[in-house]
């Protein structure tokens, strides 16, 4: 057998978080602005003794003071280059929550955070310095996704299969509802379902396939002013995960 010559150092793993929620009725994602030009998805390298989750968990709350137990987690796809593995996470943080991160002006340094240009010999000694000057802010999904040259390395990609997960899974899961607060209108839900499918909804059909939804929604016996003044109902998620039937995005 041949030798097998020029042999690569081992890849550092990295995990990285697509993280979205919905702002002023748009589909958002945040990232750390530390280069004028361009920007890139949260996350960090995998330390000793941590698992992957655990690593996704650290980075959610050293960039937003909220946890697994506060939003909806969910491992996306593993990315793959020379020298570097990532492992990626979506994260569905409610808009409430998000106007609070918004208004701290938060700024981050993750531990360790590294990325690897696969392109690039030689890897900055020091992720964490440039991580120290990166300050978190939300962004349009569709100006990011529109502009693949202003996130870095693989990041385009990685949130483009991010947006389409959680796209394909308002169809059949509840996922919609972790946009929203605890408690939520159907108004509220309708908005969250057109920011994230980025289409009109007709407001009297969506209400019937909600309600009609078996254990989708709750009702819990309260209310609240409408856009109009008039009460509106409001709603908490039901028991079940998968929807049935599936509510399907519109078709061109």
């Amino acid at each position: 057998m041949a030798a097998v010559r020029n042999a690569p150092r081992n890849a550092a793993v990295t995990v990285h978080l697509v993280i979205l929620t919905v702002l002023d009725d748009e589909l958002v994602a945040l990232v750390l602005a530390g280069n004028p030009n361009r920007v890139s998805l949260p996350g960090g390298r995998v330390v000793d003794d941590e698992e992957l989750l655990g690593t996704a968990e650290r980075a959610l709350w050293e960039l937003t003071g909220l946890d697994s137990t506060d939003v909806h987690v969910e491992q996306l796809a593993t990315y793959g280059a020379p020298r570097r593995v990532t492992v990626a996470y979506l994260a569905i943080i409610p808009g409430v929550a998000a106007e609070a991160i918004t208004d701290t002006d938060l700024e981050v340094a993750l531990d360790d955070e590294a990325d690897v240009d696969a392109d690039d010999d030689s890897a900055p000694e020091d992720e964490a310095d440039r991580a120290d000057e990166d300050e978190a802010e939300w962004l349009p999904v569709d100006e990011l996704l529109g502009n693949p040259d202003c996130l870095a390395f693989d990041h385009h990609q990685i949130l483009d299969d991010g947006v389409e997960r959680a796209r394909a899974k308002l169809e059949y899961s509840t996922l919609g509802t972790a946009f929203c607060p605890d408690e939520f209108t159907i108004g509220d839900l309708r908005r969250v379902y057109q920011a994230v499918w980025d289409t009109a909804l007709d407001p009297r059909n969506f209400h019937r396939k909600v309600s009609c939804t078996a254990d989708f929604l709750v009702e819990t016996g309260r209310i609240t002013s409408g856009e109009s003044g008039r009460p509106a109902r409001l709603f908490r998620r039901g028991d079940v995960d998968r929807l049935h039937p599936a509510l399907l995005r519109p078709t061109d």
